[in-house]
Parts: C-alpha cells; structure tokens; sequence
C-alpha cells in the first residue's frame, strides 16, 4: 500500500493529508515490506528537496525511527 501511496504522491507532486495519515497508519500497524520502505526514502528524499509538496504543515516525520 505504501508503495501506491508514494507512486500517487510522485504522479501528483502532492502528498496528500489522507495519504500521509494512511502511511502512518500501516508504519503503525507494521504492515509494510521492505519494498515500501525504500519507497518511503524516496518520497521523504523527495519532500526535502521541494520535487513533492505536502499538504499538511509542519515537520515530515514519515521516517521517524519505527516500533520495535
């Protein structure tokens, strides 16, 4: 799902609030795999430099370390 979510995020130039919320949702669940990881890299990579804007304010912390 995160991997649909960053491939949106990079057609649009947008990440949205719903997707951002969505992300979080499945970090916290710990439904992920490696591959959406390396996905998450990329957008937050992407955040930084300015290629996707977001919608929400304030700080990413789409890579914040995760649960154990």
């Amino acid at each position: 799902m995160i991997g649909r979510l960053v491939q949106s995020a990079f057609q649009t130039g947008c990440l949205s609030v719903e997707s951002e919320g969505l992300i979080r949702q499945v970090l916290a669940m710990r439904g992920y795999q490696s591959a959406d990881l390396a996905a998450l890299e990329r957008l937050y990579d992407a955040v930084h430099t300015g290629q996707i804007q977001r919608e929400a304010h304030g700080r990413v912390n789409l890579l914040s370390p995760l649960p154990n």
